[in-house]
């Protein structure tokens, strides 16, 4: 009978429907609209069809309740779900109401309660804490947030008045803030600090900032005699050759040497380390001279890794150290950057350190705990694989409300709701509930949450669960006819789709292989597909023939180097050849100095994926170095209009 239950529970659940799922489904339109009649009656439909939905439904209606300032039925709810991922999610939404209604009492009653904060309810948690003169460390922990959060919500500006008020952030922090803002283009915001914490009228109004943004040269072009005298004019001519690096960072520089005796020390520095980065992200030969010209001015993280990826591209082993030398003590503690450091070491006739700093990171998981390995002669070895889920496992598992909820919801195509619900349920799990939960969602095709769920392990693992392979009928097939590299072709679905055949990407890059429309239409016609219409990317088959053609053609097109061709299928051939060096770079550092983040990332995972397929389908895998290879120079057809290298989302 029990493995009769266990069978039954395993039914591909995603492809069935469930009493109850149409009044679900209404009961989520009457809470978009806002029609708490609507939703009750759906609620009780719900508890008459015993849905595993109804705590969703009933959440809505508490949601709701609680933008409406009644919060009569909240605590029940909280206490018959308690532990759950919706009890956390309405104590967050019932905290946000009182941080906003200032009842403080209440909302340090059930803070301590929450499971999973988050920036704006931890900046009212502060505030309910100064107006009930619990003040030890607040002020200067909002500071902290301050000098280090990319954005910081409403709710923890009183908290930056008071910071203000009491000289604990100057102006200097507040022009750090005014500055970044400025850099990510969001010149309301800037303006608004600035017209809150600074005296007078030291920054440029938005409409102002735009038009430079919009035409950096034409204002430096006009700069007024006196322009150095104020502080507003100061930091707009700043601004000026800031945004005119993004376009022409030798251009920006000539403006500032005419005008940089102008300016104190402070902005010296700031300026050239500005310029400095700019120039390592266009591979300048100049960079690593304007990072001098900078001096000892604090540098971001980010333009710390990128003055140690200068010297990386300029094969500057020495100043690779330096640099690294100089980043934070979180930076520099990636394994991103012990890898490097040891690289460095090793080159300088330091063997023994680097040896030391490769066995620290080698046993580490990705693209450097790998090539770490390689550099001490290991072959890449998987853990043992741990002993299957016993059907006592995978009943508990199937049987368990979270991940039961999780998957009706993915069922009706709620794919956000589902995975925060399903994440939510398998924190704090052992390591055999975790292989259970993964063996629960592959078998009923959620293959995402089957790797990310795999990827939580501690001591038992499972990597045939964490580098899944589904589709080999229609993948495999396909890559061989073109003469592509089965784990390499998989090494990029894992990171384009975790395998979800209906993905979309923000930019509508579609299916297995997020195919971009326009791609998938040049490529059909290419490969002569009569009959073709866009609608047709969605079928799995068509997006695969359409996903590894394109692959094979940016293969062939850029020296048949897979390192390059990965770089090209995330953000265009062009952009690729142009990311080659003067002389021939390791596949590594090419990688490292791929100006997108989230192109640089992308290679990086791709190819340390397709090391672990290759384990997994192969003997003799190759090893990430060889892998990786060497990229051949650049042309100078490559460099044409290397302009387009912003780095923003490919």
């Amino acid at each position: 009978m029990k493995r009769s239950l266990v069978t039954l529970l395993f039914l591909p659940a995603l492809a069935l429907a469930a009493p109850g799922d149409d009044a679900f489904l209404g009961a989520r339109e009457a809470y978009r609209v806002a029609e708490p009649a609507r939703l009750a009656r759906l609620v009780d439909v719900l508890k008459a069809d015993k849905s595993e939905l109804q705590p969703w439904a009933e959440y809505w209606q508490q949601s709701l309740a609680i933008s409406d300032n009644r919060f009569e039925g909240v605590p029940d709810f909280l206490s018959r779900y308690s532990g759950t991922y919706l009890a956390d999610k309405l104590r967050a939404d019932w905290l946000r109401s009182l941080g906003k209604r200032a009842e403080w009492s209440d909302f340090l009653a059930q803070y301590p309660l929450l499971q999973e904060t988050t920036t704006d309810l931890t900046c009212y948690y502060w505030q309910s804490r100064l107006a009930l003169n619990n003040e030890r460390g607040v002020l200067e922990d909002a500071r902290d947030l301050w000098l280090s959060s990319d954005d910081v919500p409403d709710s923890c500006m009183p908290l930056i008045s008071q910071l203000v008020a009491s000289k604990r952030l100057l102006a200097t922090d507040v022009w750090r803030r005014i500055r970044e803002l400025q850099d990510r283009s969001r010149y309301s915001q800037a303006q608004a600090i600035a017209d809150a914490y600074l005296p007078g009228k030291q920054l440029p109004d938005a409409k102002t900032l735009e038009r430079i943004a919009a035409k950096p040269a034409r204002y430096l072009d006009h700069l007024p005699d006196g322009f150095a005298a104020s502080r507003q004019t100061r930091e707009a001519t700043l601004f000026a050759l800031v945004r005119l690096a993004r376009k022409d960072a030798t251009e920006a520089a000539t403006h500032w040497r005419k005008i940089e005796s102008r300016f104190d020390s402070e902005d010296r520095g700031y300026l050239w380390g500005q310029l400095a980065r700019r120039a390592a992200m266009l591979h300048m030969s100049e960079a690593l001279a304007w990072y001098e010209q900078a001096g000892d001015v604090p540098l971001s993280e980010d333009q710390q890794a990128w003055r140690a990826r200068a010297a990386l591209r300029a094969g500057n082993w020495p100043a690779v150290l330096v640099a690294i030398s100089r980043m934070s003590g979180s930076l520099a503690a990636k394994p991103d950057w012990i890898y490097w450091r040891a690289r460095a070491l090793a080159a300088t006739s330091r063997p023994e350190e680097a040896l030391a700093l490769y066995r620290n990171i080698c046993a580490l998981p990705g693209f450097y705990g790998v090539l770490a390995a390689d550099e001490l002669g290991l072959p890449l070895t998987m853990p043992p694989r741990a002993t299957a889920p016993t059907p006592e496992e995978n009943a508990k598992a199937a049987a368990n409300p979270g991940l039961r909820q999780a998957l009706a919801l993915f069922r009706l195509d709620m794919r956000a709701e589902a995975v925060r619900e399903w994440n939510w349920t398998v924190r704090g799990l052992s390591d055999r509930e975790l292989l259970a939960a993964a063996e629960l969602a592959r078998r009923n095709n959620v293959f995402d949450r089957t790797i990310s769920t795999a990827e939580r392990t501690l001591a038992e693992h499972d990597y045939s669960l964490r580098y899944l392979a589904p589709y080999r009928d229609s993948v495999s097939p396909k890559a061989q006819a073109l003469a592509l590299d089965d784990s390499w072709v998989y090494g990029l679905m894992r990171q384009e789709s975790r395998f979800v055949t209906s993905a979309k990407s923000g930019v509508g890059a579609r299916g297995l292989m997020q195919v971009m429309p326009a791609t998938a239409k040049i490529v059909a016609r290419k490969l002569g597909l009569t009959g073709y219409r866009p609608g047709h990317v969605d079928d799995m088959d068509t997006n695969i023939t359409l996903g590894t053609s394109y692959l094979k053609m940016v293969l062939q097109s850029l020296d048949n180097h897979p390192v390059l061709a990965c770089a090209a299928y995330n953000a265009g051939p062009g952009r690729a050849k142009r990311w080659r060096g003067d002389q021939a770079l390791e596949g590594a550092i090419y990688a490292e100095t791929i100006p997108f983040a989230e192109t640089r990332d992308y290679v990086k995972k791709v190819m340390a994926n397709s090391v672990y397929y290759s384990a997994l389908f192969e003997e003799k895998p190759q090893t990430l170095k060889s892998r990786l290879g060497v990229i051949k120079p650049a042309s100078s057809a490559d460099k044409a209009d290397a302009s387009d290298t912003d780095e923003a989302a490919p």
